[in-house]
């Protein structure tokens, strides 16, 4: 039995809750949406999934996505919630001998980008989100970083994990980053009517850094854009789209909408990644709908 799941902070809480309500001993296998949307992930009989695609391979499943929804009987459970971890908290809710409420409350608050302007503009200043923007999938080689902070989730309290001197300095380095990606920002992205675009692939290595930040930027903005080159793949191209969380009027189901250029997500935000031979035919199709603004629930 393991746990297959992507690389970001809903997908460590839904770990730290799974590995506390079963019996679960081998280690946590990390993947891609793309991965799954695409049959390239090795899903086993007795895998349980979670915040990722259904595949009939596993043997539960648990997510809140939009796009994944499903219309087959499947072990586990589905729900349109603010996190898959709070799918997962309410279906094993008597499973648990230690409180995650709060843990699960703040992964709600990040996941769904309920902010405030100060949490996205000083982020150091809230340890939630300071520690969700140290989990990147960017790079695979992390993945013990990963399954260090589902561990320390899972046996100590939230203090203590901050005080960890790998998490202490990896927080360090976020509040660096997020220094420079201001800049970064502000010089690749522009204004297309209501719609911010931010087009890193003039870059050799696409910076990182407060995925919030943008809509700080260019207030006026509904919506964002972000495109770039896959770090360890450079033939493939990967679209962020998002609702901006200021500005409320994007009236576009970003998921819904990404499901037919080849990825998917939630009603605010979504990503597709695809062959760069197509991005000259995807990329304005996408903004244009962005541009049009209609409701396509």
């Amino acid at each position: 039995m393991r746990i297959v799941t992507r690389a970001d902070f809903d997908s460590v809480v839904c770990s730290v809750l799974l590995y506390e309500a079963l019996d679960i001993k081998a280690p946590v296998k990390w993947v891609e949406p793309h991965e799954m949307q695409k049959g390239q992930a090795d899903v086993q009989e007795g895998d349980i999934i979670a915040n990722l695609p259904y595949n009939e391979n596993c043997s539960m499943w648990f997510d809140h996505h939009y796009t994944n929804q499903v219309d087959k009987p499947f072990e586990g459970d589905f729900k349109i919630v603010p996190s898959a971890a709070r799918v997962i908290f309410e279906y094993y809710k008597d499973k648990f001998q230690r409180d995650y409420s709060t843990l699960v409350r703040q992964t709600d608050k990040i996941d769904s980008a309920d902010l405030t302007q100060e949490e996205v503009l000083h982020p150091e200043n809230f340890p939630y989100i300071l520690l969700s923007m140290t989990i990147s999938s960017r790079d695979r080689s992390d993945s013990p970083y990963w399954d260090k902070l589902v561990d320390l989730l899972r046996k100590h309290e939230f203090d203590s994990v901050l005080g960890d001197p790998e998490v202490r300095d990896r927080c360090k380095v976020v509040i660096e980053q997020n220094r420079k990606y201001k800049t970064f920002l502000e010089e690749y992205s522009r204004m297309e009517a209501h719609v911010s675009v931010t087009d890193f692939r003039p870059l050799e290595d696409a910076p990182s850094g407060n995925r919030f930040l943008i809509y700080s930027l260019f207030p006026e903005s509904v919506v964002n854009v972000k495109i770039r080159y896959d770090s360890e793949n450079p033939e493939t191209v990967i679209v962020g789209v998002g609702h901006s969380i200021f500005n409320p009027h994007c009236n576009v189901n970003a998921g819904l909408m990404l499901s037919e250029f080849e990825g998917g997500g939630h009603h605010g935000a979504g990503a597709c990644n695809f062959h760069i031979s197509k991005a000259d035919d995807y990329i304005p199709r996408i903004i244009d709908i962005l541009l049009k603004n209609e409701i396509n629930e």
